[in-house]
C-alpha cells in the first residue's frame, strides 16, 4: 500500500547524506615576523633562563607545539619555514614532518630589523610556486603568517584571480595609540588573506601580549581549510568558566549543621 495515499499518514522526510570529500593532506609554509617589534616582551612569561618571553620567543613555541599536534593527528602532513622583513627569505626550504629538524629551523630564526613596510607579493609568488608542486602530489597548500607590526600595513600586488593556497595570519601587535595603528594593519592583513585564499582563512590579532592567548589562537589553526566553517561562526575554543548552581538548587539542598569548637 502506497502511505502517502492514506489520509493523515505523511511520507517520512527524505534522509540527509552528506556527500564524502578527500581531505587532502597539507603543506604547510610558516612565515615569521622578523621585525624589531618581534622582540616585545610578553606578559607574566619567563623563558628556561629565566628571561622574559619575547613575542619571537613565544612565536616559536606556539609553531612548536602546532607541528607536534599536527602530525599526531596524521603524520602525513609536511612543514616548510621562511621569515619576512621587507621581503621573504628561506630558513628551511625542504618541506618534512620531522619535529626536530622544525626545532632546529625555529632555532636558527632570528631578528633582522629592516624597517619599512612588508611587501607580501614575494611571500605570495613563492606560495603560488609551492602550491603548484603540492597539488600535482594531489596535496593542499597553506601558508601561516605570524606578524608583530602595529604601526606598518603590509602590501601586495597579486591578480584575485590566482587562488592557489590558503593564507592564515596571526597578528600580535601593541595597544593604540599616537604612533601605531593596529586596527589599520588588522585591516590590511584582512585583505591579503581574502584575497588569495583558496579555502576559507582564519585572521586573529592579540595586543594582550599573553602567551596563552597565541597558544589559544594557534590551536584553533589546527583546523583543517577543507572542514572548516566561517570564522564569523567559530565559537571555538570556549573560555573555561566555573558555573554555580542557580539559586533555586541551592535554596532546596539540605543544609548540614557544623559544630562548634
Amino acid at each position: 500500500m502506497n502511505m502517502e495515499g492514506v489520509e493523515g499518514v505523511s511520507a517520512p522526510p527524505p534522509r540527509f547524506t552528506l556527500t564524502p570529500i578527500q581531505t587532502l593532506k597539507e603543506d604547510i609554509l610558516f612565515c615569521v615576523d622578523g621585525d624589531a617589534e618581534s622582540q616585545v616582551e610578553m606578559k607574566i612569561a619567563t623563558g628556561a633562563s629565566g628571561r622574559p618571553l619575547t613575542r619571537l620567543d613565544a612565536i616559536k613555541q606556539a609553531i612548536l607545539m602546532f607541528v607536534n599536534a599536527k602530525t599526531t593527528i596524521d603524520p602525513n602532513h609536511r612543514f616548510a619555514f621562511c621569515a619576512i622583513g621587507k621581503s621573504v627569505s628561506w630558513v628551511r626550504k625542504e618541506f618534512n614532518n620531522d619535529v626536530d629538524s622544525a626545532l632546529s629551523a625555529l632555532r636558527s630564526i632570528s631578528v633582522n630589523p629592516t624597517g619599512g613596510l612588508a611587501d607580501l607579493t614575494h611571500l605570495f609568488r613563492v606560495a603560488a610556486h609551492e602550491a603548484k608542486k603540492s597539488r600535482a602530489q594531489n596535496r593542499l597548500f597553506r601558508v601561516i603568517l605570524f606578524y608583530c607590526r602595529s604601526s606598518s600595513p603590509p602590501h601586495h600586488q597579486w591578480p584575485a584571480s590566482q587562488k592557489l593556497f590558503t593564507l592564515d595570519v596571526v597578528y600580535l601587535h601593541d595597544k593604540p595609540g599616537p604612533e601605531n595603528c593596529p586596527q589599520k594593519v588588522y585591516d590590511a592583513l584582512v585583505d591579503a588573506l581574502e584575497h588569495v585564499s583558496e579555502y576559507e582563512a582564519f585572521i586573529f590579532e592579540s595586543g594582550q601580549g599573553l602567551p596563552r592567548v597565541l597558544f589559544r589562537q594557534v590551536s584553533t589553526l589546527l583546523a583543517h581549510p577543507q572542514q572548516r566553517c566561517v570564522q564569523d561562526d567559530l565559537d571555538i575554543p570556549k573560555s573555561l568558566a566555573r558555573k554555580t548552581p542557580p539559586a533555586d538548587a541551592m535554596t532546596g539542598a539540605e543544609v548540614i549543621p557544623v559544630p562548634s569548637q
